[in-house]
């Protein structure tokens, strides 16, 4: 009888635990931000020039629905510009161009780079509670008027390294990024690699980049790829309390990649042009010197080249961004052979001493820079002209 007793007063206190523990559960109401994905989403490129690098954005989930602020799906863009503004490609050039902050919906989002062929992938950070409230927060402090827009810089400030930063700030442990082996890519190796199918763009880029474009980078500074960004993410792991998580709790595919028709460039490459260029450049070299005359619109033709990309050139060392200013290439094209075009008419042969110096030097800065390609065979059509005037 009083075993039975006992084992009645426990079945009793246990029911008494039990109920105490379900009312306390039906008491508290679950925190909103159990019910929130934080994402970053990335973008692949497309062929028009202004995507051929990819994209970032942060999307705000709510997986709950009903509400005025239930079931939220937005996207944080901070890749909005203008082609209309006043001076825009002007702008750009000289690193004065000012981008945006945009929230939208998400449903407006995804249709655009599905229908360029782009492909688009979600990663979904392991943030606790609080982190989501602090990004929530960072989100909206920069979605204000003050804030939202920003003077864009192509490699330190732009769309992707703007969400990482939001990512990385409002986290309460500490990120441990992979690390990384071996040689590092160079801007102008990762600015070639988005340009390959895009020849002339590549050329260009490669003529306003200058000597710093190609030292090695580090992490944070190849981030400003989209893609480089997403990969990082993915082995990132956040450090709090003694204790690692990985950053990034899922990854998915929101939009496949599509076909993308790659639109050809100018009939002629780059290299193709200064080849043929070479190839006049010897065949009026030989006809002069079989006639022992010097034909002075050629000279005065190649030098106005020079002379207008020196223009755009020079006017690169009042630019803001921080990897045109050294730039070698200023010794082919600047605008000193403008003021020597009067000699080179009256057949003095001064312009040329200065010409070969320069040649001279910019041959020395090939193991310091690396050129355009078919620069070489510009060089050597100068070299020509500079014999055949020399004589």
């Amino acid at each position: 009888m009083k075993h039975l007793e006992k084992v009645t007063k426990r079945l009793f206190l246990l029911v008494i635990i039990l109920t105490i523990s379900i009312l306390n559960g039906f008491s508290q109401d679950p925190d909103p931000m159990d019910s929130v994905e934080v994402s970053l989403i990335t973008c692949s490129p497309h062929e028009e020039i202004y995507s051929l690098y990819g994209h970032s954005a942060i999307r705000w989930h709510d997986l709950r629905q009903g509400g005025p602020e239930k079931g939220q799906d937005l996207v944080f863009n901070w890749g909005m510009f203008s082609f209309s503004k006043p001076f825009f490609a002007l702008r750009f050039v000289f690193g004065l161009t000012d981008y945006e902050l945009v929230c939208m919906n998400a449903d407006t989002f995804w249709p655009y780079y599905k229908k360029w062929g782009s492909s688009v992938t979600e990663q979904v950070l392991n943030l606790t509670a609080d982190e989501k409230r602090k990004v929530q927060q960072a989100l909206a402090e920069n979605l204000r008027p003050e804030n939202r827009i920003y003077r864009y810089n192509f490699f330190y400030d732009n769309c992707s390294t703007r969400p990482r930063d939001i990512i990385e700030r409002n986290l309460n442990g500490k990120v441990i990024w992979p690390e990384q082996e071996g040689r590092q890519a160079s801007f102008r190796e990762m600015v070639r690699e988005c340009n390959r199918n895009h020849l002339w763009s590549k050329a260009g880029n490669d003529i306003l980049l200058g000597l710093k474009a190609d030292k090695e980078t580090n992490r944070i500074e190849q981030e400003f790829l989209p893609v480089n960004l997403m990969i990082d993410m993915a082995k990132a792991q956040v450090y709090e309390n003694g204790i690692y998580r990985p950053l990034v709790m899922e990854q998915r595919t929101i939009v496949p990649p599509g076909v993308q028709f790659i639109e050809p460039d100018w009939i002629m490459t780059p290299t193709q042009l200064a080849i043929l260029l070479l190839i006049l450049s010897v065949a009026i070299s030989w006809i002069e010197w079989r006639r022992k005359k010097t034909f002075k619109w050629l000279d005065v033709f190649l030098m106005t080249i020079q002379g207008l990309a020196g223009i755009a050139l020079t006017a690169m060392l009042f630019s803001q961004h921080p990897t045109t200013t050294l730039n070698l290439n200023y010794l082919l094209f600047n605008p000193l052979p403008f003021f020597f075009i009067p000699s080179v008419i009256r057949r003095k042969k001064i312009w040329w001493s200065v010409q070969m110096v320069m040649l001279v030097l910019y041959a020395i800065g090939a193991f310091f820079q690396s050129y355009p390609e078919g620069m070489g065979f510009l060089a050597l059509c100068l070299l020509i002209r500079i014999l055949i005037n020399e004589k």
